[in-house]
């Protein structure tokens, strides 16, 4: 799971290799300071057996100009708004990190419309009703705040060694932190949607207590999978995690 160049079917969803005639269609949701291009390789695999479309939040790549979003709920208001016309489908979502919390905000609205997912991939992060306090990430410095992406190895490294690419992205990477680290779960009705969690092994932002906690939104099953790995295990173990979606997404059309 890489970057790659953009494919723009609207300022919202990304297709970048449609695939009319599939079943089912899964939507991706991007980590913090991620985009849409991330899950190209996604695309590239599922197609044609599951449409894969990608959102590309506000705030990066060819969305840089516009204003960034740091807050999950008014950003789930957003983007369940403009999912409405590909719903046209049965759909299931995945999310990573900060993408699984957006994720399973859009899916909780969609249901109150009327549209059931097949299932929500929530890979990377957390329950939304466990948080962590004294997180302040987005607060820090442009230098801390790098270190941390660094650290955190999701970001491709010839964006990191560049200066001024990394001066237009860190905008957004800061909106995303803060949206992450400001959210507050609001308790409510479960989702009806089974929900698989994925996560890596080292991942220090993530314990077994805390993905555990994802069976509390769910009145359906939530099942667990562990990867080799730390926060962006996917990265190395994509053929896995991607042959998985491939299996339980056309085994529940």
């Amino acid at each position: 799971m890489t970057n790659a160049t953009t494919t723009t079917t609207g300022n919202w969803v990304r297709r970048f290799h449609p695939a009319e005639d599939a079943p089912a269609r899964l939507v991706c949701f991007p980590h913090a300071g991620g985009s849409a291009s991330y899950y190209f390789p996604v695309s590239r695999a599922l197609s044609p057996a599951v449409d894969v479309a990608a959102v590309q939040y506000p705030g990066r790549q060819d969305r840089r100009r516009e204003a960034c979003v740091d807050d999950v709920r008014r950003m789930a208001d957003l983007v369940a708004a403009e999912l409405a016309p590909w719903c046209d489908r049965p759909l299931a979502f995945f999310g990573h990190s900060l993408g699984a919390t957006l994720a399973f905000e859009v899916a909780l609205r969609l249901e109150e419309r009327g549209t059931r997912l097949l299932t929500l991939f929530a890979s990377g992060r957390r329950a939304p009703s466990r948080h962590r306090e004294r997180e302040f990430t987005h607060l820090q410095d442009d230098e801390r705040l790098l270190a941390t992406i660094k650290r955190m190895g999701g970001t491709d490294t010839a964006v990191l060694a560049d200066d001024e690419v990394l001066r237009m992205a860190l905008p957004a990477i800061r909106a995303d932190y803060k949206a992450a680290e400001t959210y507050r779960f609001r308790p409510g009705p479960p989702l009806s949607c089974p929900v698989l969690v994925l996560n890596g092994r080292t991942d220090p932002e993530v314990t077994a207590e805390e993905a555990d906690g994802w069976r509390e939104h769910t009145s359906a099953e939530a099942e667990f999978t562990w990867f080799t790995g730390g926060h962006f295990y996917l990265n190395e173990q994509a053929p896995k995690v991607i042959s998985l979606i491939r299996e339980r997404v056309l085994s529940l059309v």
